[in-house]
């Protein structure tokens, strides 16, 4: 879904900006998943440039929830083997004390 993915200033009016907040909050009770104002606008976005209907939108943004939420399970789930692995085998390159663990992006 994000393959192709490049970094945007986008500057808003603080109207429109908490009106994209409020579908944030209602897609995420509706849909039962974390939605992020991010994935309102990149919703926004590529539905307002196809001029769909409604539950068209409604659709990206569960997708893009699913797609985020999958992306950073997956995540944590290699981190922890990762973790599991440098235990098992007393690597070096575990959790160092004192050294905050990365992130990845």
């Amino acid at each position: 879904m994000l393959e192709n993915k490049t970094t945007v200033l986008l500057i808003l009016s603080q109207d429109v900006l908490d009106q994209a907040r409020v579908v944030a909050g209602k897609a995420t009770i509706t849909l039962k998943l974390p939605v992020s104002l991010q994935i309102v606008l990149r919703a926004l976005i590529e539905e307002g440039l196809k001029r769909d209907g409604h539950a068209t939108f409604l659709a990206n943004v569960e997708s893009q929830a699913r797609a985020v939420r999958h992306q950073r399970s997956m995540t944590r789930r290699k981190r922890a083997e990762e973790d599991r692995t440098n235990l098992r085998s007393g690597s070096p390159g575990g959790l160092h004390r004192g050294e905050p663990r990365k992130r990845s992006k």
